[in-house]
Formats: structure tokens, C-alpha cells, sequence
């Protein structure tokens, strides 16, 4: 149902100038207007923030650390803070202590046992364990958990520009790090309007292929790297084999 519009400033010789145009068009000044408004919010909504960015952190303390730093500004922000991933992890207990929206999806879909016992068992047996979870967790699955995951930040976030805290490709990375790539171009063909941080352990990067890796960098916005309580940000640029021999 239309609705009247109120436009303060609108005085006679803008008015007038609006009836000689829509005179020659042959249209109404209220379908000018309508046109007007229509171009304006298309182009607002395109410059809507969607921004994909890379944390790589050594240890939970540090991740944490940067968490509350944050919090604060989100709140300054209005953005509507949330997170996923694995219950036991620490930095996942925090948020929910910030009282940050639990994206979540219950059951998660890589058991406690499997993100954590690894670390007291031997390299053999860690093996094992991977390639078991591997074949139980085929790409269809983790692919249709992610996109349930995302639908339900969506639902409770009320059109809001979020600030989001992934963990959930950490634990993917763990099994695949190929899988991580191919969940995360799925999401950054339809991104969530705000920030979305993906957050990768540096331990579950430090044997892959070098291909996967810059592939991982090309695929965010920005890459930052955690160091205790400090933050770098790292450049990726491609060059020729002529820049080794420049000073």
C-alpha cells in the first residue's frame, strides 16, 4: 500500500523544475521521486560492508585477548555480535560469557572428543583418527551444516550488520584444509553484511600445501596474524622472480 512521503527543503522552483521534466517525460513528479529514491537505496546497498577477513593465532590466550578488545568496540559499533564453532573451545566459552549470539547448530558437527583428545594421544593414532573422521564427514554433510549455521545467524540477527567469530573452519582445517577452502568461497559468494572473521590455529596450517595456503590468504579481505597481545597485518602480493636481486 503507498505511503506519503514528506520531503522538507522541497521549495517552489525545485518543484517547478520537477513539473517541466515530468511535463516532457510525460510521467508524474511522484514517479521521478520514486525513481530517485529506488536509485538511491540500490546504490546504499551496495555499499552495505561485507568484509571476510583471516585471524591466524598461535594460542588461546592470545585469540582471547583480542576477543574482549573486540567486544568493546562491537558494542560501540551496533553490530550484532555472534560466533560458531566447537563448545570445549576456550576462546567459544568467552564469547558466550560476553553473552555473544551462539550461532551454533546443536549437535556440532565434530564431536568434543574429536577436536580435543588427539592432543594426548600418539602421531599414529592422531592419524587415524583423521582419516576415520574423514570418511564419516563427507563434504555434502559439512556443507549443509555451515549453510544451517549461517541461516540461523540470519534469522536472529534482524537485518543487523554482524560481527561474527568463526571457529568452526578451524576445526575443519584439522581434517582438510582443501574443504576449509571449498566452505569458505561457498560463503564468500553471499556474504553477511558486517565482518566476518574466520579463525585459524596456526598449528593446523603449519603442514599444508603452500597452494592452500595463499589460496586461504587470496580468499580474505585482510589477513591478520595474533602475537601475544599484538596484532600484524600481513601483505600478499605477487611479484617477479627480478625482485630478488633488488636492494
Amino acid at each position: 500500500m503507498p505511503h506519503t512521503l514528506v520531503i522538507r527543503g522541497f521549495d517552489d522552483q525545485v518543484h517547478g523544475q520537477l513539473g517541466d521534466m515530468a511535463n516532457q517525460r510525460g510521467v508524474s513528479i511522484n514517479s521521478i521521486v520514486k525513481d530517485a529514491v529506488d536509485m538511491w537505496l540500490n546504490q546504499k546497498k551496495s555499499e552495505i560492508r561485507k568484509k571476510h577477513h583471516l585471524i591466524i593465532y598461535s594460542d588461546d590466550e592470545s585469540i582471547k585477548q583480542l576477543i574482549k578488545s573486540m567486544d568493546r568496540l562491537a558494542i560501540e559499533s551496533n553490530l550484532y555480535r555472534c560466533f560458531f564453532g566447537p563448545p570445549d573451545n576456550p576462546s567459544i566459552k568467552l564469547l558466550t560469557k560476553l553473552e555473544w549470539y551462539n550461532g551454533t547448530v546443536i549437535p556440532y558437527f565434530y564431536s568434543s572428543s574429536s577436536s580435543s583428545s588427539s592432543q594426548s594421544k600418539s602421531k599414529e593414532k592422531q592419524h587415524n583418527k583423521v582419516q576415520s573422521q574423514t570418511s564419516i564427514h563427507n563434504s555434502v554433510d559439512i556443507t549443509e551444516y555451515c549453510k544451517k549455521v549461517i541461516d540461523n545467524i540470519i534469522q536472529n540477527a534482524d537485518n543487523k550488520s554482524v560481527c561474527c567469530m568463526d571457529f568452526l573452519m578451524n576445526d575443519v582445517s584439522k581434517t582438510s584444509l582443501k574443504q576449509a577452502l571449498s566452505l569458505e568461497k561457498t560463503y564468500d559468494s553471499s556474504r553477511l553484511a558486517g565482518l566476518m572473521y574466520c579463525n585459524y590455529k596456526s598449528s593446523n596450517l603449519i603442514n599444508s600445501e603452500i597452494t592452500d595456503i595463499l589460496e586461504l590468504f587470496e580468499i580474505h579481505d585482510q589477513i591478520f596474524i595474533l602475537k601475544e597481545n599484538e596484532i600484524y597485518k600481513l601483505h600478499i602480493t605477487k611479484e617477479n622472480v627480478h625482485k630478488l636481486f633488488l636492494n
